[in-house]
């Protein structure tokens, strides 16, 4: 009989290579002042490429979260089941710092370096990074009661991740989330109608409903609701000091899009225990600053993203012939490669940049801080806006294989939308870089970019439109309908000036040659003719 099933052509399974090994990432963690955590990312990156790694994020996601509301004889108990392989991911994460190093040690680059973590990391699986980020932006929003922050900061920076129920001030390690969203509202928090009373001991009472609180299975949330005093924000414990179960119940588990192995629910409040976290009527104030670092995660999290479709699609083209001839060596396929590496080197360039000001933010550095404001909202639009199509992109270079559930990139696809939407869909975020500016200006995002003047005529052109964009900002409405375009050049902008100040020459020229040029087509893959398509695609060979 005659053999019908040799395998030809076929792409070897891209394994037991380092994720951490970017040359944007690693350039930007030493320029932006994390140098010394590079042993421990490219540990953490060998861990990232093994076989291991790779079958956790296969089972957490074909077996998902399961919602077990009652037991057996009919008591609540309101518990969320992983499988085993979530867990593995969630400790890996947590023993490496991704939720709260930066709090538990406040070096120089602390945030850094762990924003190279979380972006190395989320290559393998982007739903688990979820309670990673709410726990780490739990904490400054949490320093607005001195008293909570003495109690559960040390817990929650602890490095130790344990996902038994029980009382936090019992467990090595907590984990937090947050619960804003109504079904009313959405964004709109402050038309939430959960309400909160409150009780002679300085504690409140809290009822109502929440309609999308993602990682139900935390310990500890911060959530807003409506004291008297207005919307106010409370820290409230699943399980309280006596050992009893808050009145948190969960109604059902979210059927998401993606994001399959993160649980996300619908939450019933009954007159659930917490503990203000701020002045009464200040609640947007204080939880702002979690959204604003969860948001730096969402720009993380999409350079993510992009950097590991793209390693698939450069891995897959590297070993799969057509017509004749490899697929990465057909002129059309380097144009398209050499187009998506730009991509995820100018995001990655930019997140890295964000979590440097992060870092010189907390340490007192008023123009970093005013750069960050601004930089992070426009980043925030910006490169989550750019990742689906990315990921599409580079789903098309490994053909009908790419669209196979084996290959990984569906999920990849799937979860290419999220940080869009979460904390802030495309609108929001418009709108929050108008906000920004009237509040801290644009001058410290003009300065930034300003350090690259006269390196690319390109790119002081584009800088010049920019200037007059801002200077015609008068009508409220005119600015408001035009805003996506105004932040999509503010976003160009400033990555061009980072890459050109910092990036490959190749990348460079290629980016402003393209982005800021005009000479670029719809679809990735249209770079312009004299692009050195070779050196940049030399910045993204693995394996």
């Amino acid at each position: 009989m005659s053999a019908t099933h040799t395998v030809i052509n076929q792409v070897p399974l891209l394994v037991d290579h380092d994720v951490a090994d970017d040359p944007a990432l690693l350039e930007g963690l030493r320029r932006e002042g994390a140098g010394w955590a590079e042993p421990g990312l490219r540990e953490l990156g060998r861990l990232a490429g093994t076989a291991r790694a790779q079958e956790w994020a296969r089972l957490a996601n074909e077996n998902e979260p399961v919602l077990r509301t009652h037991d057996r004889y009919g008591h609540r108990v309101d518990e969320v089941e992983y499988h085993p392989a979530y867990h593995e991911l969630m400790t890996v994460a947590v023993a490496n710092g991704l939720h709260a190093a930066p709090w538990r040690d406040p070096r120089p680059g602390a945030h850094v370096a762990r924003a190279a973590r979380f972006h190395t990391w989320s290559q393998v699986e982007g739903g688990h990074g979820c309670p990673i980020s709410m726990t780490y932006a739990a904490v400054p929003a949490l320093r607005h009661a001195p008293d909570l922050a003495a109690r559960f900061e040390p817990l929650l920076a602890a490095t130790a991740y344990d996902p038994v129920l029980a009382v936090p001030d019992t467990k090595p390690g907590l984990t937090a989330g947050m619960s804003m969203t109504e079904k009313q509202g959405g964004s709109d928090v402050r038309a939430n109608a959960t309400r909160a009373l409150p009780q002679p001991d300085g504690s409140y009472l809290l009822t109502g409903h929440k309609w999308f609180t993602s990682a139900p299975m935390c310990d500890v949330f911060l959530v807003l609701a409506q004291a008297p005093g207005g919307l106010s924000c409370f820290l409230l414990p699943r399980v309280l000091p006596d050992g009893t179960r808050n009145r948190m119940h969960l109604q059902r588990l979210k059927d998401k899009l993606g994001n399959r192995a993160n649980a996300s629910s619908e939450v019933e409040y009954d007159e659930a225990l917490a503990w203000p976290v701020g002045e009464e009527g200040h609640g947007v104030r204080t939880i702002i600053q979690m959204v604003n670092m969860t948001r730096l995660d969402c720009v993380i999290g999409g350079a993510a993203g992009m950097r590991a479709a793209l390693v698939q699609a450069v891995h897959h083209t590297n070993h799969r012939s057509a017509f004749g001839q490899l697929l990465a060596d057909a002129p059309l396929m380097r144009n398209v490669l050499a187009d998506l590496t730009v991509e995820s080197q100018a995001a990655t360039t930019l997140a890295l940049r964000l979590a440097g000001a992060t870092d010189r933010a907390f340490a007192g550095d008023e123009a970093e801080a005013a750069f960050r404001r601004l930089g992070l909202a426009v980043g925030k639009y910006w490169i989550c806006k750019r990742t689906p199509a990315h990921v599409a992109e580079a789903l098309e270079c490994l053909g009908g294989n790419g669209y196979v559930e084996e290959s990984g990139m569906p999920r990849l696809y799937r979860e290419a939308p999220l940080n869009s939407i979460w904390e802030g869909s495309g609108n929001v975020a418009a709108l929050d870089v108008l906000r920004a500016m009237g509040s801290v200006g644009a001058d410290a995002l003009l300065a930034e970019v300003d350090l690259a003047a006269g390196a690319d005529r390109r790119l002081d052109d584009a800088l010049a439109r920019l200037r007059k964009d801002l200077a015609a900002l008068s009508d409220p409405d005119a600015a408001q309908a035009g805003a996506r375009r105004l932040v999509e050049r503010m976003a160009l902008v400033l990555q061009g000036s980072l890459l050109v100040r910092h990036g490959s020459q190749a990348v460079a020229d290629a980016f402003c040659a393209s982005r800021l040029d005009g000479d670029w087509g719809v679809a990735f893959g249209t770079l312009p003719s004299g692009v050195d398509t070779g050196a940049i695609l030399e910045r993204v060979q693995v394996g």
